[in-house]
């Protein structure tokens, strides 16, 4: 496939008659005026390991894609106004981190007076290779306050340590999936302080709440976010499976939606191109591309802030792969499939904004974590506090007011492929059925405009990974047992 020009990406994308009002109403007219002209700037450079050169090795100014010769160097000719050259860093080296442990694999464009600059990627090779890794998703850490800093450095910071000793030495990174903050952008460096006790690389997503709100225009709004994290979208393999870190949340001056624009999907494109169709791509974004999240609450409509309202155009370049993405944003477990591509929208690290240690699903707070061989990808959602086989939660007959006599099961990490029965006073009973309800816990903590005391607009929400049965207590202890589509088995106990 040809390399694209934003010209050529244009007419792929659907015209803004068809996208919501808000966005039709031109956020950048008020900062109209004389455009300002283009000025080339050549990058020169070269991607070396031990100083010899690295062929092959792609960079990007964040629209055009350019490749390495069979010395390492490289030329890419940019125009001043992109402000970050990107490093997609190969299978088998490893990422190249900050001292606080975020990913530092790009340079940003600072042509001399003649408008020429030089950069130069040094990359280690991993010992042993990572054909075999894993990886940590922290989505909605969402910060607000020193109070929520200090449960997140208290409760997710030593789990996340736990977690990450626990995977056997395999090369490993962590994604912060969007939310890193709360509209509070100074405490950035309390989480870079939390990131260097992980001890490996974090590539950071940009979120609603990680914007600097007083910008006009969406590349503005970034400024805070790209000057300590860098670039808001590029790519890195690991192993056979290659990673995509896209901008889903377009901020146009007062709100949000979701949206990638042209330039984005540009690169996109480009990006894409050296990849053989068929491969397994993985891809990190804030707001879910799909979810029924609306639908179970009966909204006659999905907000354009809920879900990517041009995520066609992102399908129809995924779709030549097997593709998995992974999002947050609304703050519970939720999968959905469109052709060959699955989306899982995970369970926020700050659950319901820090009042307690549930989601809005009643998912506990935590995150996931997915373990990759070869084109082979696991994963669970880890509670924080909890040990891997927490992954149900059994309620008793009459949790729920509205199945008065059945037991409940939430079933948090639930997707295609998992199956749960239930067995009374020994005896295995069948299989659960699933339908759409409140988790009995959520109902409880969240229920109400008193409640939770610190932050009463938390309330539960309708959610489809819950299990009933028929039961009653005078037949026997009741167990729930869940197996998950990799075999293994987990199972909690109702006395």
């Amino acid at each position: 496939m040809d390399r694209l020009t934003r010209r050529d990406f244009l007419s792929a994308v659907p015209p803004l008659v068809s996208l919501p009002a808000v966005f039709r109403g031109d956020p950048y007219r008020p900062l109209s005026g004389t455009p300002v002209p283009s000025v080339p700037v050549r990058i020169r450079g070269r991607v070396v390991t031990g100083g010899r050169g690295l062929a092959g090795v792609a960079l990007s100014d964040g629209l055009a894609v350019v490749a390495t010769d069979l010395d390492g160097r490289f030329e890419l000719v940019t125009e001043a106004g992109r402000r970050h050259l990107s490093l997609s860093v190969p299978a088998g080296y490893q990422l190249p981190r900050a001292a606080s442990g975020t990913l530092r694999s790009h340079r940003p464009i600072r042509p001399d007076t003649r408008g020429e600059m030089t950069a130069r990627f040094d990359l280690e090779p991993i010992e042993g290779g990572d054909h075999r890794h894993a990886f940590l998703v922290l989505a909605d850490i969402q910060t607000q306050d020193a109070e929520d800093m200090s449960r997140f450095q208290r409760e997710s910071v030593p789990d996340v340590v736990a977690t990450i000793a626990g995977l056997g030495g395999v090369p490993t990174f962590g994604v912060g999936d969007g939310d890193i903050m709360w509209d509070r952008l100074a405490m950035y460096a309390d989480y870079e302080a939390a990131v260097s006790r992980f001890g490996v690389p974090f590539v950071q997503v940009v979120g609603n709440h990680d914007l600097d709100l007083d910008a006009k225009t969406d590349e503005d709004s970034t400024a805070t976010f790209e000057a300590r994290f860098g670039p808001r979208y590029y790519s890195f393999d690991r192993g056979e499976v290659h990673y995509l870190v896209l901008d889903n949340v377009f901020y146009y001056g007062g709100g949000y939606l979701g949206y990638l624009p042209a330039d984005q999907l540009t690169w996109l494109a480009n990006d894409l191109a050296r990849v053989e169709p068929g491969r397994i791509v993985v891809v990190f974004a804030h707001i879910p591309f799909v979810t029924s999240f609306p639908e179970r609450q009966g909204q006659a409509a999905p907000s354009i802030t809920t879900q990517v309202v041009n995520r066609a155009a992102v399908h129809a370049l995924l779709s030549r792969y097997r593709t998995t993405i992974v999002s947050g944003h609304i703050h519970e477990n939720h999968w959905a499939e469109t052709g060959t591509i699955r989306e899982r929208n995970l369970g926020a690290v700050c659950g319901g904004w820090w009042t307690g240690g549930i989601c809005y699903d009643g998912s506990p707070n935590g995150y996931g974590v997915y373990q990759v061989e070869g084109e082979s990808i696991r994963w669970r959602y880890h509670a924080t506090g909890q040990g891997p086989d927490h992954q149900i939660r059994v309620y008793g007959p009459g949790a729920d007011p509205t199945a008065p006599d059945e037991i409940v099961a939430n079933v948090w990490a639930y997707e295609p492929g998992w199956q749960v029965v239930w067995y009374q006073g020994g005896d295995r009973r069948g299989a659960m059925g699933r339908r759409v309800g409140v988790d009995p816990l959520a109902r409880v903590q969240l229920a109400g405009d008193a409640l939770p005391v610190r932050r009463p607009f938390v309330n539960p929400v309708r959610t489809g990974h819950l299990f009933y049965a028929p039961a009653t207590t005078s037949g026997g202890s009741i167990r729930v047992e869940a197996t998950d589509p990799w075999g293994r088995v987990y199972s909690s106990e109702l006395r």
